[in-house]
């Protein structure tokens, strides 16, 4: 049990790393929430800081992702869970699900920021590419042509939230894929993306009242995410 919370918190203190807030104070000396959306997140980045500085941005937090899930599930690792496992996964990806879920919820309420984080996309995209890599791409493609025809990153967001568990039911159930787990990780990979669903709840909002902001330039713009 001692091992699990340590492998848990770990997660939870990586997804935690303010990379936004980091990369504003070293590239221009201010904090990011003080600036567009105040969002600290990588989208608010590209607009305020530029393509660069915000593309490195969401790439760290993607990789926080892939750590808490793949490197820090493997620490202190003990062969047996402190409860029963009654699913078809193996012990250790249960743990790397726990894992990548601590990651996700220390990005959107994370500890060196007052608990004010970002929306949780890129570091629960770096945990699902590293747990179904073809629902990942799938989601990807999505998110890059509702992003491309809409120019809403939020809206984007949400479709390939939606699209990851949608890609995995059809894959299993229509194609006759056999995904290993599936009747495990169908349930984790709808959990999953309600929770981005509800990390963009006020997006949703302003969507719906059609005041969202689209990222059209990079640097500079009025920013609603």
């Amino acid at each position: 049990m001692v091992n699990l919370a340590i492998v848990i918190v770990l997660s939870y203190i990586v997804g935690s790393i303010p990379t936004s807030i980091i990369a504003s104070k070293l590239a221009r000396g201010f904090d990011i929430r003080h600036h567009g959306s105040g969002n600290a997140g990588g989208t608010n980045v590209l607009r305020v800081l530029g393509w660069k500085i915000g593309l490195a941005v969401i790439l760290f937090d993607l990789f926080k992702g892939v750590v808490a899930t793949i490197i820090v599930a493997r620490l202190f690792w003990d062969p047996s869970l402190p409860f029963q496992n009654r699913t078809p996964f193996e012990d250790f990806t249960i743990v790397q699900i726990i894992c990548g879920i601590a990651a996700i919820l220390g990005h959107i309420w994370t500890l060196f920021a007052g608990f004010k984080g970002g929306k949780g996309v890129a570091t629960g995209a770096g945990m699902l590419l590293a747990l179904a890599p073809v629902e990942f791409g799938v989601a990807v493609l999505i998110f890059a042509a509702v992003f491309s025809s809409s120019r809403y990153v939020s809206l984007g967001s949400i479709a390939g939230a939606v699209a990851f568990p949608i890609t995995m039911f059809f894959r299993e159930n229509v194609f006759n894929v056999d995904i290993q787990g599936y009747h495990t990780l169908i349930f984790f990979a709808i959990g999953t993306s309600l929770l981005l669903i509800y990390s963009h709840r006020e997006n949703i909002k302003r969507l719906i009242q059609g005041t969202e902001s689209k990222l059209t330039s990079f640097r500079g713009s009025s920013s609603q995410k």
